[in-house]
């Protein structure tokens, strides 16, 4: 049996500079993160042990130092936070910062701005926080409810698959012939990497293992998407959850795993797999 590692998969440089800043900080003083720093439970439990503390709802945070996460947030948040007398961390991902600038960009020019997402995501209320006027789309049902507008502005989750997001957008254009439709594709270069390696990667696999938390959008995409290649995909957060029979009769393992996922853990996951080879059909020891 072989494992197939794709070109690219794991931690991108954003999620990475966000750990790394929330741990200099904890180091300095109490320190509260305005949300999930970022959608991986091991990642999580990490900064729990280093004393960092979680808040939902900026009126929660009893530190007198926040963190805004990877995702990024409004910057109507960031004045109500800092109107609180707390001091503001930012650890937003610059990619993410791209897409803001681009949301912003479109709203001044006169667009109505559709979004191209998750709605009740953390990084899409970020993108939509300062506008008073939206759409978040994410299905091809969800273009069917919108209202006609002269001007379309549209962006994108800058994890989601670049090609939903781009028949998104054909679809609206379809749609609303005479409206202007103006696009910026605002999915970032490691979603589009790991997305593209990932596909390359399941068309020569019996079997695909994707690693990353299960609240990950980017993970999920992830999984999506070898399904469209690879008959046999399996999601798991951790190596814990691979199981032996999964391997059975099979020659080629594929292994990718989301943009918060930690290369320990990556690495665990393939050390799992091999002790399942080496015992075949027995279940996989705790």
């Amino acid at each position: 049996m072989r494992i197939l590692r794709a070109a690219h998969l794991g931690m991108c440089f954003g999620v990475r500079d966000a750990i790394a800043l929330a741990l200099e900080h904890a180091d300095a003083g109490p320190l509260t993160i305005l949300g999930d720093l970022v959608h991986n439970p091991t990642v999580l439990s990490a900064l729990e042990a280093k004393g960092i503390t979680v808040a939902q709802d900026v009126t929660r945070v009893a530190t007198p130092t926040v963190m805004v996460t990877a995702h990024g947030t409004s910057d109507r948040t960031l004045a109500r936070t800092r109107a609180l007398g707390l001091t503001v961390v930012e650890a937003t991902c610059p990619l993410v910062r791209v897409a803001h600038r681009a949301v912003a960009a479109l709203a001044r020019d006169g667009y109505h701005v559709v979004i191209v997402g998750q709605r009740d995501h953390v990084e899409v209320r970020g993108l939509t926080g300062d506008l008073d006027c939206f759409d978040v789309v994410l299905e091809d049902k969800d273009v069917l409810a919108l209202e006609e507008r002269p001007r379309f502005g549209i962006a994108a989750q800058t994890t989601q698959s670049v090609e939903k997001v781009r028949r998104i957008v054909q679809l609206i254009r379809h749609r609303f012939p005479q409206s202007e439709v103006r696009f910026f594709d605002t999915v970032c270069k490691p979603t589009k990497e790991r997305q593209s390696a990932a596909i390359e990667m399941a068309a020569q696999a019996d079997v695909v293992i994707v690693v990353g938390g299960r609240s990950s959008n980017n993970t999920r995409e992830l999984v999506k998407t070898c399904a469209r290649y690879c008959a046999r995909v399996y999601h798991v957060e951790t190596d814990a959850e691979v199981q032996a029979e999964w391997l059975e009769g099979v020659t080629v393992v594929g292994l990718t795993a989301g943009t918060s996922t930690p290369d320990e853990v990556i690495d665990r996951v393939e050390a799992r797999i091999h002790q399942c080879e080496a015992s075949r059909t027995a279940t996989c020891a705790p």
